[in-house]
C-alpha cells in the first residue's frame, strides 16, 4: 500500500490551484453526504440492530484511513460518524425527502468539483485512478489541518514533491 505522502502527493498534482482546493472543500463533503444519504437505504434488522449498505462502506473507509495514518484516520473516522448519523436520520425522512437530500447533495457536490477542476485546467484525479476517490476526501482533511498550522511536515513534503499552489494559501507559504 503506498504511504499517507505518496497517495496525498499523486492526489495533489492534480490539485495545485487554491480556488479548485476550495471547492473541493465544498465539494467532496456534499458527495460524501449525498452518498451516505443514498446508501442508508435499505435499513435490514439484525439482532434488535439497524444496519444500512453505509455502514460497510463507512467501516471499509474507515479502516483504510486508519492504517494509511492514525491521526488523519481517526478524523475522518469521526466525520464518517457524522455523515452515517446524518445518512440515518434522512433514511427515516419520506422516500422524496430522502431521495431529494441524496442526490441533491451528490450532484451539487460534483457540480463544485468540475467548476474547481475547469478552474485548475485539469481533469480530476480519480480518472487516471479510482483511488482518488477515496483520497479526496482526506486531501480536504489533510488541507484544513495545514490552514489550521497542523501537519506542517507534511504539507512541506508534498509541495516538495507535487509543486507549490497557485493563488496563496492564507497565513501559509506557497512554495516549499
Amino acid at each position: 500500500m503506498k504511504t499517507l505522502e505518496d497517495q496525498l502527493v499523486q492526489y495533489a498534482a492534480y490539485h495545485r490551484d487554491r480556488r479548485n482546493i476550495a471547492t473541493h472543500f465544498v465539494g467532496i463533503p456534499l458527495i460524501m453526504l449525498g452518498i451516505a444519504v443514498l446508501l442508508s437505504r435499505p435499513t435490514l434488522q439484525f439482532a434488535g440492530l439497524s444496519a444500512s449498505p453505509l455502514l460497510a462502506v463507512v467501516a471499509a473507509a474507515a479502516v483504510f484511513y486508519v492504517l494509511l495514518d492514525l491521526r488523519l484516520g481517526l478524523l475522518m473516522a469521526a466525520f464518517l460518524a457524522l455523515i452515517t448519523w446524518i445518512g440515518a436520520w434522512a433514511a427515516s425522512l419520506s422516500t422524496a425527502a430522502w431521495l431529494t437530500l441524496g442526490t441533491g447533495s451528490f450532484v451539487v457536490g460534483w457540480v463544485f468539483q468540475f467548476v474547481g477542476h475547469a478552474w485548475e485546467g485539469r481533469k480530476p484525479a480519480f480518472v487516471d485512478d479510482l483511488a482518488g476517490l477515496l483520497i479526496g476526501p482526506l486531501f480536504v482533511a489533510a488541507e484544513i489541518l495545514f490552514l489550521l498550522g497542523l501537519r506542517d511536515e507534511l504539507r512541506v513534503a508534498i509541495e516538495l514533491r507535487a509543486g507549490p499552489t497557485r493563488g496563496g494559501r492564507p497565513g501559509a507559504a506557497t512554495g516549499a
